[in-house]
């Protein structure tokens, strides 16, 4: 079966590829000749993960999945949660880190969720499919593999945050991974 993940960014399309192993075709957007920008305007992560994968469902009416991630903090009142991408103003997880570490100084509850939705379109379907790791937000960044917050994500049960566990580990305990996986369990079924 070949599905279109739509999305840009060559890490989340690497970890997809991982996940699904041959199960399916994953295509790319560069795989199937889109290049432009896809709307994100929503105000939760359900409702930006069903915009992008309409957008692109609609131009190429094959089946297609988009995710949206978002970092949710407890003492931030579940900030920056849709946000998370841009928190800082930009797109440099640097200065979104820097941001994050800055809100939280003093603060005693520094839990946190990582939260992936995952919205799976169809000529005749639409579902969601949600994947979660709980953890904390540690006082420093620790690592230098994996991307966005990593180095600062301390899942629950670990000693070493995203970053310092390495991708492999990562994979493992990953909420994009968990999203995808009852994604997988559903298309078998249906399929």
């Amino acid at each position: 079966m070949r599905i279109i993940f739509a999305t840009n960014n060559p890490n989340k399309l690497a970890e997809m590829r991982h996940a699904l192993g041959d199960r399916f075709e994953l295509l790319s957007l560069e795989d199937i000749g889109f290049s432009g920008e896809i709307p994100e305007t929503g105000r939760t992560l359900e409702a930006n993960a069903l915009q992008k994968a309409n957008f692109i469902f609609n131009k190429y009416r094959q089946p297609v999945f988009a995710d949206d991630t978002g970092l949710e903090v407890n003492a931030l009142h579940g900030a920056p949660g849709v946000d998370t991408a841009h928190y800082s103003g930009s797109r440099d997880p640097k200065a979104n880190m820097a941001k994050l570490l800055s809100a939280l100084e003093g603060s005693a509850d520094r839990s946190a969720v990582f939260r992936t939705v995952i919205a799976y379109v169809t000529p005749s379907n639409r579902e969601f499919f949600t994947g979660e790791v709980f953890g904390s937000i540690t006082e420093h960044m620790r690592g230098s593999e994996g991307f966005g917050y990593d180095p600062v994500f301390l899942p629950q049960g670990s000693d070493l945050t995203f970053a310092e566990m390495g991708i492999e580990a990562k994979r493992e305990m990953n909420h994009r991974v968990r999203a995808l996986e009852k994604m997988v369990a559903r298309l078998k079924e249906i399929s």
